[in-house]
């Protein structure tokens, strides 16, 4: 499972690169004209039209998106969740644009989110055969050894 995580992990960051590629292609050429007339001179006074990781909403991005219990269960919930959002997001920016050079690497992108979301899935049944079903949540796996002689 780790190494799943960390080959996802790196997909993820090639995500990143492909969408700064693809915003950083769309604003490159703008002009003053086309930047105040799509409501983008905010975010040109502090970045110009350099590509910063922001929300639609205007929010910087922080690592407190990247979500750790340490605890397996709660971990692949929060993968999945994550891949669903990002999914999500996606089916968005396909609602607004008929641009094909916009929509096939952001198709191509939610097509990930929904192999990972599947992966992550397995992974979480995985883990969840292996508990002791009659203590689902009592417990983590990672750190929390049964004891006594009629254990493994």
């Amino acid at each position: 499972m780790e190494h799943f995580h960390a080959s996802v992990g790196t997909e993820e960051l090639a995500h990143l690169e492909m969408v700064a590629t693809l915003v950083h292609q769309l604003t490159r050429d703008l002009s003053m004209e086309e930047i105040k007339k799509a409501g983008f001179s905010d975010y040109f006074v502090d970045h110009t039209t350099g590509v910063y990781p922001v929300a639609a909403s205007g929010a910087p991005f922080t690592a407190s998106y990247l979500q750790v219990k340490g605890d397996p269960i709660t971990d692949l919930h929060e993968d999945l969740a994550a891949e669903q959002k990002a999914r999500s997001t996606y089916d968005n920016i396909l609602r607004f644009t008929d641009d094909p050079d916009v929509r096939d690497p952001i198709k191509f992108l939610r097509e990930r989110e929904i192999v990972h979301y599947q992966r992550f899935g397995e992974g979480l049944r995985l883990v969840q055969e292996k508990l002791d079903y009659r203590n689902f949540y009592a417990f983590n796996p990672s750190f929390d050894k049964p004891t006594g002689p009629n254990c493994k």
